[in-house]
């Protein structure tokens, strides 16, 4: 199965640091809609401080791959709103 960070930019695919920060900072803006910063922020940290000690790289990849999913569904979900389109409905 090929993975998902082809759809992010290199810089951010390959660095899981940078792929954490882009995590937080969509999580602080989705937060912000919400009114539920805190508790975003922090199922984000969890997220990755549980997986933080993993040495599989089959697993890391899976990881990082899932963290992509949820960057990319964000974002097809604001291109939608900010283009008037409604939002898709099928699963990624």
């Amino acid at each position: 199965m090929p993975s998902l960070q082809t759809a992010l930019p290199p810089e951010l695919a390959n660095n899981t640091i940078r792929l954490y920060r882009e995590c937080l900072r969509r999580a602080k803006y989705i937060g912000s809609k919400q009114f539920n910063t805190e508790l975003i922020v922090n199922m984000v940290r969890q997220q990755f401080k549980k997986n933080m000690h993993e040495t599989d790289p089959d697993k890391i990849q899976k990881f990082k791959d899932d963290a992509a999913r949820g960057l990319i569904n964000h974002m097809l979900y604001e291109s939608d709103h900010f283009s008037g389109r409604k939002t898709r409905k099928t699963a990624v």
